[in-house]
């Protein structure tokens, strides 16, 4: 039997912008203010029914046919539950609002939920939180366009400025946004509904824009046949006492029955358990049912439980269960990534999450050669550390302990966006290290002058003051004329009585060099080179960006005077 099921519509955006507020408003409740800190601490999930949703909108409802049950509305800390929200080829929410706080605007986790946004395809809208707090506002009216009209024209400008901040960010990010009441059409512009969740004033206009949007544009995707057996993804694991472990579940096709036989995609192996109590979620309340049809909000007691994540793919197996366990364990070996190529190591605490990393690693070109869930193992840290390049032993940590080992650099955080962030500062600063490193075995450019009147020893080995004209003089480098012989190598270089290896740019030192004579090969006042052969210049070619603009410009001499010789040197 087909049906129009309820509108899957998750709340995501930076912490304490207001998401969970803004669904409190809409459904009468003060679920935030009992949270530690006002920021919410788990997932929740709400049905928000046609009533509420025509209580809220008042008269703005009237006379407009309204064909969604309802909106399953899922709130979380951060953009956890949307990461969790996948099935095969994408997400299976159907909408999003992407809640800001105004007078803020862009933050880390703004950020990182568009990107997931952007990646999934997902529509979204976005609720423009806090315009109580913009200086002169006064709450006249629930309904925003009449609201509007009844602020100062300085108050009315200021409301502008701040939309448009976010018109120009969201435009510097590939999306083009308007004020709803401005959008002229909705499939190409993203809406931004200014609300107050303290006051009400927005909430009806953004309730009409979600089932305006829905049935203009997804009224196909919300029809689902209840009568088949239900699809399901795992939104969170907890424990449960006396019960131990349960999962939550967004069951969006068919339906669910108690006793079922249920596959959960697994780490390793699937899943089989089977229904032991079915529970409709409303928030912090269960209500105990025989039989659940999508779309809903669902947490299933049954045995075996403890080896599952969030994110992970649920089907009913009453028939063919072999073939389906198959069909989970494939699309979770989707994500999770066990090769011998070289690349990084990523971890993560849910099976969403960690296809959210590897997607955006993927993006960047960033070669990864395991990701998996769960905590760092030794076998991580083998795995890391095994790897030839020194920019690989590296392992990403989403949401799960760090800890400290000699053999590899490990990462971790609980924000998607900055923990790339820090990836790519590490990055930069590890090419350079290995670059410097490299370059420190590398013969670079310098350029000396011999001293008139500091010939100290002749020959056996020629000892001289010198002047460093450019660059930087080093001991074990052959030397180079400008007429292009070149010479031995200095042996060694004193300074003030003490024996140094290297000498920088402006000062004045005394060298030895064994198997000149100053007088034949060499005389006061000649100026001498560091000796680079072809295959070292091509080292320093791809190493430039490492030179200082005096080594630069002492190169270009060298290169000049080996060029008399052999016109394709280097080349």
């Amino acid at each position: 039997m087909k049906k129009t099921r309820s509108l899957n519509c998750v709340f995501v955006g930076h912490v304490d912008h207001g998401k969970t507020s803004i669904l409190d408003r809409i459904r009468g409740s003060s679920i935030a203010k009992h949270e530690p800190g006002l920021i919410t601490q788990a997932i929740s999930d709400y049905t928000i029914d046609f009533k509420t949703i025509e209580k809220n909108c008042g008269e703005l409802i009237k006379g407009k046919e309204i064909k969604i049950p309802g909106i399953l509305a899922i709130d979380s800390p951060g953009h956890a539950a949307f990461t969790n929200l996948r099935k095969r080829g994408g997400s299976l929410a159907d909408i999003a609002i992407l809640v800001i706080d105004i007078n803020e605007g862009f933050k880390p986790q703004t950020h990182e939920a568009i990107e997931i946004l952007k990646h999934y395809k997902t529509p979204f809208v976005v609720a423009a939180n806090k315009i109580d707090l913009i200086p002169g506002w006064h709450n006249k009216n629930k309904i925003l366009v009449y609201n509007l009209n009844a602020q100062s024209e300085s108050t009315r400008k200021l409301l502008d400025n701040k939309i448009y901040n976010l018109v120009a960010k969201f435009y510097e990010l590939g999306f083009n946004s308007e004020r709803f009441d401005r959008v002229q059409d909705y499939s190409k512009q993203v809406a931004i509904i200014p609300l107050s969740a303290k006051t009400g004033e927005g909430i009806p206009e953004l309730l009409l824009v979600l089932t305006g949007l829905a049935q203009k544009f997804l009224e196909k995707d919300l029809q689902v046949d209840v009568d088949k057996p239900g699809k399901a993804t795992v939104l969170e694991v907890k424990g449960e006492r006396g019960f131990g472990k349960v999962i939550d579940i967004i069951l969006y096709d068919g339906s669910i029955k108690e006793n079922d036989v249920i596959v959960i995609g697994g780490v390793d192996n699937a899943i089989v358990t089977k229904v032991r109590g079915l529970f409709q979620l409303e928030g912090n309340k269960l209500k105990k049912e025989k039989r659940i049809d999508a779309a809903s909000a669902i947490r299933i007691f049954a045995p075996g439980l403890e080896l599952a994540y969030a994110g992970m793919p649920v089907k009913i197996a009453n028939k063919d269960l072999e073939k389906i366990k198959k069909e989970i364990q494939a699309e979770v070996e989707e994500v999770l990534i066990h090769t011998d190529k070289a690349g990084i190591v990523i971890k993560s605490d849910k099976l969403g999450s960690l296809e959210a990393l590897v997607n955006l690693l993927k993006e960047k070109n960033i070669k990864i050669k395991k990701a998996s869930l769960g905590e760092i193992t030794k076998k991580d840290i083998t795995d890391a550390s095994s790897d030839n390049n020194e920019l690989n032993k590296v392992i990403l940590g989403f949401n799960i302990k760090n800890i400290k080992v000699p053999e590899v650099k490990i990462i971790t955080g609980e924000v998607i966006y900055t923990l790339l962030e820090e990836f790519d500062k590490w990055l930069i600063d590890a090419k350079k290290k290995i670059e410097t490193k490299q370059l420190s075995s590398i013969v670079k450019p310098f350029k000396i002058r011999i001293l008139h009147g500091y010939v100290f020893r002749q020959s056996n080995p020629a000892v001289m003051g010198v002047e460093v004209l450019l660059g930087t003089l080093k001991t074990n480098v052959a030397l180079l004329k400008k007429n292009g012989v070149v010479l031995p190598e200095i042996k060694g270089i004193q300074k003030e009585g003490k024996n140094i290896n290297q000498v920088p740019q402006g000062e004045n030192v005394a060298i030895s060099v064994q198997g000149i004579i100053v007088g034949r090969q060499i005389d006061e006042g000649d100026i001498l080179y560091s000796d680079i052969t072809e295959n070292n210049f091509r080292k320093l070619k791809e190493m430039k960006k490492l030179l200082n603009n005096d080594e630069v410009e002492c190169l270009k001499e060298i290169i000049e005077i080996k060029r008399k010789t052999n016109t394709l040197w280097g080349v």
